[in-house]
């Protein structure tokens, strides 16, 4: 059994052996946080405690076993908001405590779908990595964000065009009635010898573009803003993952995080990795963001290698993988 409460979702689910979900529950909190143009930490963590009891008891339900039938009970400890991440852990704790069953800490970011070696680019609201999976949990991180994560660019740049939240769908959706190649914005490259990535630039150039058409009163073609600042961030994450495939001899990227949704970095991902026969792999879109399944995964895998957790266990807001 497994619970996922990092950020605005309440999850649940039931995964055998690590790879076969038997239920996967996820209650989103999107359209409470969508009237404030973002995720509200204290509103999250109060939709999480009246959500959990149901979304843990529709779990069990929809795999058809009880408590009783569970090996170990996995749960996110880090990285996301502290209060959510605590009504999870806090809830896990009771459930392994009053069923005596092993409690399993799983760091958010780990996911264990397919068979390493293999690249990972994680790409969501909160998380943008590049990771070299050498094994399960053996990891490389070869390159990751300085400043914001893409997800978080595209909420902030979908908000500055008064699209609303959540950013990524929204522009992604706007910007296939719009010209890639209209705006010419900004993308990070660093001089020294990396393969971090900086998404800060173009979203600040977004909104410098912005305000300049606003003070000289030149009508802003938002579907060419959103297609442009689109293709700078896909670029981006398309030139560092391919790059990182040749540097490390490795011919399958696995891609995850909610921006895994997204249809132009699905394209030009499937394009370009395909022109150099490397394989690239896309969770369906229901495992893109955030829930219970994946973190099934990764407790399972946890668990047969001896990583189990006392219930001293605590939150980890910045968690590192």
């Amino acid at each position: 059994l497994a619970i996922e409460s990092s950020c605005d979702e309440t999850s649940a689910a039931v995964v055998l052996n690590g790879r076969e979900i038997l239920s996967n529950v996820i209650a989103s909190q999107i359209s409470t946080h969508e009237q404030y143009g973002g995720v509200v930490p204290e509103v999250a963590s109060r939709m999480h405690i009246e959500a959990i009891s149901g979304v843990v008891e529709e779990a069990l339900l929809k795999a058809n076993i009880t408590l009783e039938n569970i090996d170990a009970i996995g749960v996110t400890y880090g990285p996301g908001l502290v209060g959510a991440l605590l009504v999870g852990l806090q809830f896990a704790k009771g459930l392994a405590f009053a069923s005596k069953k092993p409690l399993v800490g799983v760091n958010h970011i780990q996911h264990k779908d397919l068979k390493p070696p293999f690249i990972s680019l994680v790409v969501s609201g909160g998380h943008t990595f590049i990771v070299h999976v050498k094994d399960y949990g053996i990891y490389e991180v070869i390159g990751q964000t300085r400043d914001d994560a893409a997800g978080e660019a595209y909420d902030k740049v979908a908000r500055a065009l008064g699209l609303g939240y959540p950013g990524g769908p929204k522009i992604d959706k706007l910007a296939k009635e719009g010209n890639p190649k209209a705006i010419t914005f900004p993308k990070a490259n660093f001089h020294e010898e990396t393969l971090d990535f900086s998404f800060s630039g173009v979203k600040s150039a977004v909104l410098n573009y912005l305000n300049k058409c606003n003070m000289q009163n030149i009508e802003i073609n938002k579907a060419d803003v959103a297609a442009s600042f689109q293709q700078a961030v896909v670029d981006v994450l398309k030139d560092n993952v391919l790059l990182t495939c040749k540097k490390k001899n490795i011919d399958t990227i696995a891609i995850a995080g909610g921006v895994a949704s997204n249809s132009t970095l699905r394209e030009t991902l499937i394009n370009e990795a395909g022109k150099k026969g490397i394989k690239v792999l896309f969770p369906t879109p229901i495992l893109c963001t955030d829930n219970a399944a994946m973190i099934g995964s990764a407790a399972y895998f946890n668990f047969i290698n001896g990583k189990v957790n006392d219930l001293n266990l605590n939150a980890k807001p910045n968690l590192k993988l």
